[in-house]
């Protein structure tokens, strides 16, 4: 039951957006610190999930993990830049598309991950590390590739990301190994909290943002589609030319290759409303995170469907 729920979390989340750009009150009591705190309990609960074996595997598969990670930091920040400036966006959108693609890989696509019969270990360790690393990473590159468009606080980056990110994460890593037990019995509560508080922050940003969304709305559509096709595009290619080049046998690269693309083109949206929120005057720089949560978990289930219909017409063919 609770697994089914998550399953459907794009269809949640397209129908609290519709909600919220109809009737914006609708979700106008989550707000402020609520939409902090909401990010910081999907932290948790991910650390709860984690096990010290997810990061051994880094040692296990090194070669899938860093080419993961490095294409999670180069494809999808320097994309959103290119992007921004491609499609001349306003300083304050501009900022929004160049900060949550800075960010790191989200939850949600170990989902996708899930659904699409990837590696979800892979997945899973892959969003790990690439959230550990976000407290230096996401401030850094953000406030790089944003220099001549707004003025960033990269020192306030850096402390929000610490406090909403790494110390959950760690808190819930502690708390299973300290009391597995009820670890245990918390954990398949997790998904679904996750995809409730999503569709929370997500809704409660676009309500808060419909006057701007309802003028600058295909702009700010287009611009989540060309980065987050980027991510998935560039991540599947690069990694698969990489990891065949590595002589990986070849149905392995392939699962690899769709995990990496999954996780490169799905973003931590959550965490860049947060920080827009947080440290950007303009509210409008929340905005291309809100609609990009949307997009990512779109475009990934989409997918997801396409390449479970390939296998199968492959095994059928097989057969």
């Amino acid at each position: 039951m609770l697994a089914r729920f998550s399953l459907l979390f794009p269809l949640w989340l397209i129908l609290a957006v519709a909600v919220s750009l109809y009737h914006p009150p609708s979700f106008a009591w989550f707000r402020g610190e609520m939409i902090t705190i909401g990010l910081g309990g999907i932290m948790l609960f991910m650390g709860l999930s984690l096990r010290v074996e997810d990061f051994r595997r880094v040692f296990q598969m090194p070669v899938p993990v860093l080419v993961g990670i490095l294409l999670q930091y180069t494809v999808m920040p320097f994309s959103g830049w290119a992007i921004a400036k491609l499609l001349g966006l306003p300083d304050s959108l501009a900022a929004g598309l160049v900060l949550v693609s800075a960010c790191p890989g989200g939850t949600a696509s170990n989902v996708i991950a899930y659904l699409a019969k990837a590696d979800v270990a892979l997945s899973v360790t892959m969003t790990a590390i690439s959230t550990l690393l976000a407290v230096f990473l996401t401030p850094l590159l953000t406030s790089v590739l944003l220099e001549d468009v707004v003025a960033v606080d990269a020192a306030g980056l850096l402390m929000s990301t610490l406090q909403v990110v790494i110390l959950p994460v760690l808190a819930g890593l502690l708390l299973g190994r300290r009391l597995p037990k009820l670890s245990a019995r918390l954990e398949p509560f997790g998904p679904p909290v996750a995809v409730i508080l999503i569709v929370l922050i997500v809704a409660s940003i676009v309500g808060q943002g419909r006057a701007e969304l309802l003028v600058s709305g295909p702009i700010v559509i287009l611009s989540a589609i060309l980065l987050h096709v980027s991510g998935f595009g560039f991540g599947y290619l690069l990694s698969r030319l990489v990891l065949l080049l590595y002589r990986e046998q070849r149905e392995i690269a392939e699962t690899r290759s769709r995990t990496i693309s999954i996780e490169v083109g799905m973003q931590n949206s959550g965490l860049g409303v947060v920080l827009a929120r947080n440290h950007f005057a303009d509210p409008a720089v929340a905005l291309p995170p809100a609609v990009s949560s949307v997009v990512h978990s779109l475009i990934g289930s989409l997918l997801a469907a396409i390449w479970l219909t390939i296998d199968r017409r492959r095994k059928e063919r097989r057969s």
